[in-house]
């Protein structure tokens, strides 16, 4: 699989920080993000294939990133363009470079100037940082050089903060201690947040959404795992999370050209319920699995291979085909601009043409990526087409949480309906809608919109006591 046929146009990611799959399938172990437990990239182009070297002058390097910020607030775009490896050029034209900037700004607002760089060497790249201040986040600008010191990566991130835990987390209430999910020859580092007791506990392994997350589904400056993890363990639940697999594989995830979401994200769920359950602090009867987004929609795969699973718990998990809500979510991110430029149209009818394309009978493993929606290979496609999650969880008849905030615009009120509908007379179902809650299940006011991610915040108490007591029903008497 060639390099340039998985990486996603940047501008594409920018609109759908969450949306899917491999947001840096095309990533290279040269550069490495604290993603999902890391910031992820409001837009990202991946380091390619260019090879690393000694390292360069560092003022020189540190006088080019910043020449190329600058010429991207000049909207001298064939400045920018003229500092790439011949990998980036193709990935990055033109006119994707613009699209780039202007994403960046909409979300973050104009660039108002930098307070500083810092520089980082991984596998022989060197990055330099420009911690960039934009009228309403500060960002991250990332510029990975090679050996020749051409531009081999870009990236615009949220800018790196340090947590701190909300309120309703307990710290005295828990231990953490590393753990490594074992899959075959994956091993993916990961957390256990156990509560102090004597007796035996339960568990809950949670499964991130698209893209290559850290263990804390690290979304611009807010980590919503952590969250999730430290607040179950403060009422009693012990939380297993793990870095993804494509996060800590990436280039070996990139070289599989027959990605499906069973070894994206399914396969390691597995691994990883079976290692919690196995636990001697866990009580075996009482082992959950909980998935956001994409791990929802794959939990009733990750159900029908963890049958011993107590029950599951859906946030935000899409109940449709994920061809329908790419399409879904960038009219949404367009419908914000009340003027779309040509640009933006001409791009919307290409996501038409591409989602149709998923669709027709005709598609086969053949059908090149850069056809299909935000340049995922067809296999992943073929291998979702019949499967219909709502109907799949159905099947199972196992007891279901469905929680969903209702100005979460990624995935919506539908889809929780969707769910209600499929699972509505299992025993042991509930479902849930959170007015005033977004995709990362945190409070807001009004339209939800992509810079709503760059602002620091918690998830909300309320949905971690509603979870706490879905599973305190599970005590035994």
């Amino acid at each position: 699989m060639r390099k340039d046929e998985r990486c996603f146009p940047a501008a594409t990611a920018v609109a759908l920080i969450l949306v899917i799959l491999l947001a840096t399938a095309c990533g290279s172990s040269a550069t490495t993000t604290s993603i999902d437990d890391s910031a992820p990239s409001i837009t990202t182009t991946t380091p390619t294939n260019s090879a690393p070297g000694p390292p360069a002058d560092q003022e020189q390097l540190t006088a080019k990133a910043l020449a190329v910020l600058d010429a991207f607030v000049a909207e001298d775009y064939e400045a920018v363009h003229q500092t790439f490896d011949e990998t980036m050029k193709t990935a990055l034209p033109l006119p994707k470079l613009q699209e780039v900037w202007e994403q960046v700004t909409d979300q973050a607002g104009s660039y108002i100037g930098n307070t500083g760089v810092r520089t980082e060497e991984v596998d022989g790249y060197q990055a330099i940082i420009v911690q960039a201040q934009f009228k309403n986040a500060p960002l991250d600008v990332r510029v990975v050089f090679d050996q020749t010191g051409l531009v081999a990566g870009l990236f615009f991130q949220a800018a790196e903060t340090s947590y701190k835990p909300p309120p309703y987390v307990k710290t005295e209430a828990f231990t953490s201690r590393e753990i490594t999910v074992v899959n075959g020859h994956w091993e993916l580092p990961g957390t256990l947040t156990l509560p102090v007791a004597e007796e035996l506990l339960p568990g809950i392994v949670l499964v991130h959404g698209s893209g290559p997350n850290d263990r804390n589904e690290t979304i611009g400056p807010n980590q919503p795992f952590r969250d999730l993890a430290e607040g179950l363990a403060s009422i009693g639940v012990a939380v297993l999370r793990y870095d993804k697999r494509t996060l800590v594989y990436a280039q070996e995830t990139v070289a599989n050209a027959d990605l499906t979401l069973n070894e994206e994200t399914v396969d390691d769920a597995v691994a990883a319920f079976r290692l919690l359950r196995g636990l001697p602090e866990i009580d075996p009867a009482r082992c959950f699995v909980l998935g956001h987004s994409l791990g929802g929609y794959a939990l009733p795969r990750i159900g029908a291979l963890t049958t011993q699973a107590a029950g599951f718990v859906i946030m935000a998990g899409a109940a449709r085909p994920l061809e329908d809500l790419i399409l879904e979510q960038m009219e949404y991110i367009y419908s914000l601009n009340s003027s779309p430029t040509e640009q933006e149209t001409a791009n919307m009818a290409a996501v038409r043409e591409q989602v149709q394309r998923v669709k027709d009978s005709a598609l086969s493993y053949s059908t090149p990526a850069h056809d299909l929606p935000l340049n995922i290979p067809a296999t992943y496609w073929l291998d979702l087409r019949d499967y219909d999650p709502p109907l799949a969880a159905a099947t199972l008849a196992r007891p279901t949480l469905v929680l969903q905030g209702g100005r979460d615009y990624q995935v919506t009120e539908a889809d929780l309906r969707l769910w209600e509908a499929a699972l509505s007379t299992v025993p042991g179902c509930s479902f849930t809608l959170y007015p005033e809650l977004n995709h990362l299940f945190m409070e807001g006011q009004g339209k939800s919109i992509p810079s709503d991610y760059l602002r620091q915040g918690h998830m909300a108490e309320v949905v971690i006591k509603d979870i706490g007591t879905w599973i305190d029903q599970f005590r035994q008497p």
